[in-house]
């Protein structure tokens, strides 16, 4: 039980300098392209995450399609989004978010 206290102590954004650090970078890349976090995730990789895509809402899954495809594009010519965009994006924001504001 220290152990996993000690874990999280150091992977912990709040408590960790090195890892805010990291989590920071994380997100600059990821806003450079557009996409989430949760959209790194290969389903063809692990049945889990593709039986998890397959009970999302159809809006949420064409939603990360379209992210990944700007994101591919934008790689292919050597681009990033606009820096107007890049202030838009949302590189931490869960799917299960998005579930709930669907819900309302």
């Amino acid at each position: 039980m220290a152990t996993s206290k000690i874990v999280k102590a150091i992977l912990d954004p709040k408590t960790n300098w090195f890892a805010a650090v990291h989590k920071k970078t994380i997100e600059t890349r990821l806003r450079k392209y557009g996409l989430r976090y949760d959209d790194l995730y290969d389903p063809m990789e692990s049945l889990d995450i593709k039986e998890a895509l397959n009970r999302l809402p159809r809006e949420i899954v064409d939603a990360r399609n379209q992210r990944l495809l700007r994101a591919m594009d934008l790689s292919m010519k050597h681009e990033y989004l606009s820096p107007e965009l890049q202030a838009q994006q949302t590189p931490f924001r869960s799917y299960l978010s998005d579930m709930l504001a669907l819900s309302y």
